[in-house]
């Protein structure tokens, strides 16, 4: 009767500092929603990009992708993501999806315009460059000694 008792107490422990770990991850993870307003852009190509990746501004955080679906009209690629609402896009906003690193995953860059007009959340911003294969490049690059 008293292995018992140790070993339930010990899972209690176990719970609780697995409890207080995912507490911890979860609000200094910025997973949370931020309460910023929503966007889109239409990209020909999201490889690498997926829900939860970072939208930045000068390699800085301003955002989360949100959600990503197929036009299926188009078949272009729609990404839904929020923006802080202390940062004001000018519409003419440039948005492209740029690589981490070699090994790293994709991100969301946003670099903004010079209008007066700003993006009201649901809007769609309409300059985009879609995502860069790399390894298709470098075998282009390889393979034009071949030609």
């Amino acid at each position: 009767m008293r292995n018992n008792l140790v070993e339930t107490l010990m899972g209690l422990v176990v719970l609780f500092v697995a409890g207080t770990f995912l507490y911890f991850a979860y609000t200094h993870a910025n997973i949370a929603n931020n309460g910023g307003y929503l966007l889109k852009a239409r990209f020909n190509k999201v490889d690498g990009l997926s829900v939860g990746s970072d939208v930045r501004i000068s390699g800085i955080k301003v955002g989360t992708v949100v959600r990503q679906f197929i036009d299926p009209e188009s078949y272009w690629a729609v990404v839904e993501f929020t923006v802080d609402p202390s940062i004001k896009l000018p519409e003419d906003t440039f948005a492209k999806i740029t690589a981490e690193g070699l090994l790293g995953g994709n991100y969301l860059a946003l670099d903004p315009g010079g209008s007066d007009e700003y993006l009201r959340d649901g809007d769609e911003i309409l300059d985009t460059q879609g995502s860069v294969d790399l390894l298709g490049l470098l075998d282009k690059f390889a393979g034009s000694d071949d030609e």
